[in-house]
């Protein structure tokens, strides 16, 4: 998960308040130098945590928690309206019939952000996506661009032999008329210099560009403040996407940053793939990173082959308690189409299911390798037996692990934990207020207005 240091931190600090009742000063003041510690770990700047953790502390003293509400969350809860409130710039973007210029610096990750947003915008809107490599400066931007976008729809266009940007951008358009969107990756530079704000105007005045957006990579933390404000007031930036966001301690600070130079935030790169892109809206991603979950978020990961009404008839299968060794089949084959787990349980919120949410690194990598042991060990067994795994005797044990490649007692803890997970969801099955909340997160992934005792929290 994207901040997953910052996450941790949060955690700790406000864990100091876990079941309290009582305000008591003591406890506030460590909890806030705790969370001071957290932030700046994190690279916000001086100014902005003393804000956050002086709010904090102001509202801690003068606010009561609602009945039944301990500390931890009332605080867990302030933190994250003053959280959004300082990355909370919005950006209203209608991609049909615009045209998308990125600029940026040397290095930054434009050209794979430029197919990142590419398949984006096919994918979540139904668009007709072209893009256009005008980085006439680098090598094997065009190569790449392609190589990007090689499996996918979205018209790929450039000039490899041209060394006039313009000219390229001008005939790039003519070729993609028929596209709904258009994005043109354009060359960065060492600094923002008058040469580079010249060509973007120019380009910028052929394509009647409806955005600019910045990219910036979310490793050079605070420094993306100075970079944003000098492209926001230079060329005109309307929108920043920060990349790299899964890969820095660092990233708190290139987002409070950008946040702070009135330049909105309009995606985050949190990965490698091409699909590895989110739209940044500011109170899901904190929800996320404070534990509360984004399960709309969840829903949005979901590819474009998913049978939805295969998926609800699983689930419910799965809530109910009736399902058998080939129902958790078919839903471990369709959370490895949506990502890995620990991509999942950053959208779950951190005590759902008993915790499964808030689950270290280590036991998210752990239950990985035991799903995908699982499902090798499924792989090899007959539909009877996946059918039946609670009539499997030792000699079929032998056989399938034989199959598989694995020693027998895999395969007995693979039935094991198909029993288990019968039992518990049997249990979980009697709570209505939680079938009652998982119906609601299912039909339309709202978790606003979810109870959060529902899940243990």
């Amino acid at each position: 998960m994207a901040l997953e240091g910052l996450s941790r931190g949060i955690f700790r600090s406000l864990g100091l308040l876990r079941s309290k009742r009582r305000l008591n000063e003591e406890e506030l003041k460590e909890m806030t130098k705790s969370l001071r510690r957290a932030l700046q770990e994190a690279d916000f700047n001086v100014r902005q945590t003393k804000e956050i953790v002086d709010r904090l502390e102001e509202r801690m003293r003068e606010e009561e928690p609602r009945p039944g509400i301990d500390l931890q969350t009332h605080a867990m809860n302030i933190l994250y309206l003053e959280l959004v409130r300082i990355l909370g710039s919005s950006h209203e973007f209608q991609p049909r019939g615009a045209t998308l210029l990125l600029v940026g610096l040397y290095g930054q990750g434009k050209t794979t952000t430029t197919a990142k947003l590419a398949e984006w915008y096919r994918k979540k809107h139904g668009l007709r996506v072209a893009v256009i490599e005008a980085d006439v400066h680098r090598p094997g931007a065009y190569a790449q661009l392609s190589q990007l976008l090689e499996d996918s729809s979205v018209v790929v266009y450039g000039e490899p032999d041209e060394k006039d940007a313009a000219s390229i951008v001008r005939n790039g358009l003519a070729a993609c008329s028929a596209a709904d969107l258009v994005i043109v990756d354009t060359a960065g530079r060492h600094q923002l210099d008058e040469e580079l704000v010249e060509e973007l105007e120019r380009i910028a005045s052929i394509t009647r560009a409806t955005e600019r957006w910045l990219v910036i990579d979310a490793q050079v933390g605070q420094a993306a403040g100075p970079v944003a404000a000098s492209f926001h007031d230079l060329a005109g930036v309307t929108g920043i996407v920060v990349t790299k966001l899964d890969g820095t301690a660092r990233g708190g600070g290139a987002l409070s940053a950008v946040a702070a130079t009135g330049a909105p935030l309009v995606h985050i790169g949190v990965g490698e793939k091409v699909s590895d892109l989110e739209k940044f809206e500011a109170d899901r991603f904190i929800s996320r990173l404070l534990g509360m979950g984004d399960i709309r978020g969840l829903i949005d990961l979901a590819p474009e082959d998913l049978d939805e009404e295969e998926a609800m008839r699983l689930t419910q299968r799965l809530m109910s308690g009736r399902f058998t060794l080939n129902d958790m089949y078919k839903q471990m084959e369709m959370m490895a189409k949506v990502g890995t787990i620990d991509k999942l349980m950053s959208f779950l919120p951190g005590s759902m299911f008993g915790g499964l949410g808030g689950m270290s690194k280590s036991q998210k990598e752990a239950m990985q390798g035991n799903l995908d042991r699982y499902r090798t060990i499924m792989d090899s067994m007959t539909g009877w037996e996946k059918n039946e795994p609670a009539k499997i005797k030792a000699e079929r044990i032998q056989r399938i692990a034989r199959g598989s490649g694995v020693k027998e007692k895999d395969v007995r803890e693979l039935i094991a934990q198909w029993k288990r997970s019968r039992k518990m969801m049997k249990g979980m099955g009697g709570n209505r207020k939680l079938n009652k909340q998982m119906r609601k997160m299912m039909k339309d992934g709202d978790m606003d207005n979810m109870d959060p005792s529902a899940f243990g929290m």
